[in-house]
């Protein structure tokens, strides 16, 4: 089964999650939906579709991705992924970034976590996380293990 992974990441978290999952499932070509053009969907039999979040909001990328291709995604094992440092409302942020339709077709669909890097984050990110999380430094919390179940399941 060949396997696209398309992630959007503002401070590259999703694409260490998307890298991760690819290692583990093989035959992947990764994609930044940043970078343009994107693959033909039609090469693949599984899509996998993975966004930081942000203040409650996948990545612009993400959502124009999701609209422009929803009909083609029909045809596909689908997977997607969240990524950031929220630790609750999971359900929430699916049911409000993602259509329906989108969300009952998928296979696989997980929060798996995020990265906090002060030096990557602007001034009110950073004020931010210090006020929801009490942490200022460097944290990483992607739950490796959740991803190689996101991955499992993405094989089987």
């Amino acid at each position: 089964m060949r396997t696209l992974i398309l992630y959007a990441t503002k401070h590259g978290a999703a694409r260490e999650i998307a890298e991760s999952i690819s290692e583990q499932i093989g035959d992947v070509v990764l994609h930044d939906l940043k970078q343009g053009s994107i693959p033909v969907l039609d090469g693949f039999d599984c899509v996998i579709i993975g966004s930081s979040l942000y203040a409650g909001s996948i990545r612009k990328e993400a959502k124009v991705f999701l609209a422009q291709h929803a009909a083609q995604l029909q045809g596909k094992k689908l997977g997607l992924f969240l990524s950031g440092m929220a630790q609750s409302d999971e359900k929430k942020y699916f049911a409000d970034n993602f259509p329906a339709d989108i969300l009952q077709k998928a296979t696989a669909v997980s929060f798996l976590g995020g990265i906090f890097d002060p030096q990557k984050a602007n001034a009110m990110e950073r004020l931010i996380m210090k006020a929801v999380t009490k942490k200022s430094g460097y944290v990483r919390a992607i739950d490796d293990e959740k991803v190689k179940q996101f991955a499992a399941l993405m094989c089987s």
